[in-house]
Order: structure tokens, then sequence, then C-alpha cells
């Protein structure tokens, strides 16, 4: 269903709500004012009737009614009395009912209510009528009921032409306005197929910065624009990735040369280490043949020298095998975050997560002094996260608060802020341009010349941010040039009350009965 036709039945189906409320509303206001002057004009009827009483020869009270001599044919009346029997009786009747054989329904003595309308039909004579209880003045006493109706044949017959006009109005007009919104519609729509033919132009096309023409003030300009806004953000996005492919050739240009540097030095230590200890074996059996020949071909290393060459061998191993695993961690982490991994988070309390971190960060190597600051705000504090990746997310700044603060001092602080808190690791080191700061958390991004000197892939404060969004948590950098930096992230605070836990009780044993007696 094309949104041309769509439209149009939204547009009709308003509108046929719209006429059968009209329609109701004014059937409803003509029907109260037709039967509301039948009800009005009943009731003056009722109050112009004269009603006498008498007794006749056996001593019964009889009701008289006396009618104006100016009351209109269509208006008929009767009496009933409910002194003889609560069932009631007929005493006296209009003529015009007497003519017709007719007589209104009345209720026993129990039901008469004064003032009240309803609605009969008398062999096909529709009839309002109005009832009012007729009361003796000495007393007050109920002894019967005066019942006047009204004939309203004509003001049905007109109500119901009133419904079949209506309904034929409507029914014309919703036909009607189907039509000529369908032909709107068309004409209206179609600007958006020129605009969907320029789409089609840009997107089988190579220039982004192709634009849609049009600057009206409509619904369709502002569609124009919206487009052209797209197209213009969709143009930056390809230039960002671009860049972003970019930096990533250029990592992996690098990333080789950074895994072939420890790989050759791990290998050149392993080749030492084999030369070394397989100088062992041909030296004994060269020992042996100089004692025969006493001929000396080469000096050989004494276990001294031999175990000194290997604990450093070993330890150039152990260095640069670390270095490869943070290499391919940090990679690992940025592979989980492009497949949209998602974190097992749990209640933690940071208090002792933060310790740990301050307690582990001391054994790290660093030339500048490590500084932990009052953790008290921290004291029952608990976040919803994952414990190890909040702790390598602290040690990524410290690191390379480390990293880039040759002397001085990195210090850890804590904050409290209504529901969330802070964690912030700020030092004393060479600073961050102003020029670098948007792009820190940039992957395979580095800093200036200064930076680029120490060692890394650029790949640590990626990893921080991909954490903090994972906790829905805040970054926050402050730094100069002059020297000087601080990272903070700032947790949400988890207000939810902690589980309690304890040990069920041993459960209600009935007695057993002692055994019976042999």
């Amino acid at each position: 269903m094309s949104i041309r036709l769509r439209l149009t039945l939204w547009y009709s189906g308003l509108l046929a709500a719209a006429l059968v409320a009209f329609g109701i509303l004014i059937y409803a206001i003509v029907y109260q004012n037709t039967m509301g002057s039948i009800k009005t004009r009943l009731m003056n009827e009722a109050e112009n009737v004269d009603v006498a009483s008498t007794f006749n020869s056996a001593g019964e009270l009889r009701i008289l009614i006396r009618t104006s001599n100016a009351i209109d044919v269509s208006i008929a009346a009767q009496a009933v009395n409910y002194t003889q029997d609560p069932r009631g009786r007929i005493d006296m009747q209009t003529s015009n009912l007497n003519a017709l054989g007719l007589k209104f329904a009345y209720p026993e003595f129990d039901g008469i209510k004064t003032g009240r309308y309803h609605a009969e039909t008398l062999k096909g004579y529709p009839f309002v009528i109005y009832e009012k209880a007729l009361v003796l003045p000495e007393n007050g006493a109920i002894i019967g009921l005066l019942q006047v109706g009204a004939y309203t044949k004509n003001e049905i017959v007109y109500l119901s032409q009133m419904r079949t006009i209506l309904w034929i109005a409507g029914l014309a007009s919703l036909v009607l306005a189907f039509v000529i919104g369908l032909f709107l519609a068309r004409k209206a729509l179609r600007p958006i197929e020129m605009v969907t033919e320029a789409a089609e132009r840009v997107q089988s096309g190579s220039d982004l910065k192709l634009r849609i023409p049009g600057e009206s003030q409509d619904e369709i300009g502002r569609l124009t624009r919206t487009l052209n806004h797209m197209l213009e953000r969709v143009e930056k996005a390809y230039n960002v990735l671009e860049e972003s492919n970019v930096a990533q050739r250029r990592f992996v240009s690098d990333a080789p040369h950074e895994l072939r540097t420890p790989l050759t030095t791990i290998r050149g230590n392993v080749d030492l280490l084999e030369k070394v200890w397989s100088e062992t074996g041909d030296s004994d059996a060269q020992d042996q043949q100089n004692g025969q020949d006493s001929v000396v071909v080469k000096p050989k290393l004494s276990p001294a020298e031999r175990e000194e060459l290997s604990r450093e061998a070993l330890h150039d191993i152990s260095d640069e095998a670390r270095r490869m695993s943070r290499l391919v961690n940090d990679l690992l982490s940025l592979a989980r975050a492009d497949a949209g991994y998602v974190v097992d988070k749990e209640p933690i309390d940071l208090l002792p997560l933060v310790e740990e971190v301050a307690r582990r960060a001391g054994f790290l190597p660093r030339k500048a002094e490590w500084v932990v600051g009052p953790l008290d705000a921290l004291a029952g504090v608990r976040v919803v996260g994952n414990r190890d990746y909040l702790m390598q997310l602290l040690f990524i700044f410290i690191e390379n608060g480390f990293k880039y603060t040759p002397a001085g001092e990195v210090r850890l602080e804590v904050y409290r802020q209504e529901d969330r808190v802070g964690l912030s690791v700020a030092d004393t080191g060479i600073g961050i341009a102003k020029a670098d700061m948007p792009r820190i958390f940039d992957r395979f991004y580095r800093a200036d010349e200064s930076r680029g000197r120490t060692a890394g892939t650029g790949l640590g404060l990626s990893i921080a941010k991909w954490i903090a969004d994972m906790h829905r948590a805040s970054l926050e950098v402050q730094s100069s040039p002059e020297g000087g930096s601080r990272f903070t992230v700032w947790l949400p605070v988890d207000f939810s009350e902690c589980p309690d836990y304890g040990i069920m009780e041993a459960s209600v044993r009935p007695a057993v009965p002692d055994s019976e007696q042999s």
C-alpha cells in the first residue's frame, strides 16, 4: 500500500469519525429540544387540568377531571383512583382516549411517582406520558394519579427523517472527501518523489558532496534540509572512517614491529641459552681429549658465569613475554568491544577493590612517588560492575601516570557526589597538549612526539573508555602542557539493599516413640 493511499485512508477515517461525532451531536440536540418541548407542554397541560372528587350513591370516592377548551387534540388525559383498590382503577378519560378505546398503563399504588415521564405505544399510537399524583387538600393523602399523554408520531417521523438525512449526507461527504484527498495527496507527495530521485542519484554516485536542491519552507523543504544535513554527516563520518582506516593501517604496520622486537629478543636469548648449555657437554668431551693430547683448544665458561648469563637471558625473556602479553590482551579487549561483548556485572564493594589496586600499584616499576589519598569516602559504597575490568581501568590510568611522570608523584584520590563516586589518578608528568585532548581516547592514537618517545601502542585509553561505557560511567580529563594530568572516572552508586544471608535452622521433627520391649 502506497503512502499516498495510506494518507488518504487516514484522512478519510478521521473525517468519518468527525462526521459521526458531529451527526450524533446534532441529532442529540434536536432530539432533546423536540422531546423537551413535548415534556414542557405536558407539564403545563397537567397544571391546567381541573381535578375534583365526589362520592357516588354507594359512598365511594370518584375522581373527576375537566380539561381546558383550548387543549390540543393530541393531548389526552386520564385519572386513576386508588381509594377502593390499591391496584387502581380508571375513573375518567378524555374523549379522544375513549374514542380510540385506549388507556394508559398505570402503576399500583406503591409505584406512584410524581413528575415521571415515560414513552408508551398503544395500538400503534406512540405517546409520551407525564404522571402526577393526586392528593386530598385536607390531609395531603394520595388518592389517585393523573396521567397526561402527548401523541408523538409527527415528532418520531421528523427524527427518523433527520437520521436518514444525516447518514446520506455523511456518506456522500466521505466519498467526496476520499476522492479529493486522493488527488491532493498525489499532488502533495510529488516533491517527495523528486527528492527520492535525487537521493538515488547521490547513492549511485561517489561524490558525497552532492546535495539535493530545494529551499521551500514547507514539510518537503524540511525533509530536503534534513537529507542534506544527513549527507553532510555521512560525508564527515566517511572522512572519520577514512582517517580511522589510515590509523589502523599505521597500527598494522607498527604492530608487527612491536611484536617482532620482543620475539627477536626472546629468540636471541633462547639461542644463547642453547649455546651456553650445549657447550657443557662439548667442553667435557674436549677436556678428556685435551687430557690425552695435552692440547688446550678453547677456554670454557665457569659455572658462575654460565649461571649469570642464564639469569640475564631468562630475565630478558620474561620482560619481553610480559610486553607481548600486554599487547595481545589490549588487542583482545578491543576485539571484544567491536564484537559487542557485554561484561558480567554484579554489586561490588568499592573500598576493597580500590585498596587492592593501590597495594598492587606500589609494586609497579616507576620513577615517580606513589601516593594514595584518603579512601574514607568509599566506605559502604557499592557499584554494579565487573571487578577485573574496573581494576584494569584504574591500572591503565596509573601505568600511564608512571610512564609519563619521570619525576614527581602519581596520586590516587576518591570523591563522593550524591549518587555517583569518582576515582581519580593525578600525576605531575609532562601533560597533554590542548590539540591532543579531543583524540586521546581514539584507538591507535598517540600524542605528540614528546610523548611518542615513550613506549606504547595507543590502546590503553581506548580500552578504558570502553570499560567506562560498559559501566555507564563518565570519564573526565584535566591536563595542561606545562605539566600534570588528572583522569577521573565517575561511577553510579548502587543503592539497592544487600541480600540477607543466614543459616537455615533445623526443622522441627516429630518425636520418635521408643522401640517396643520384647
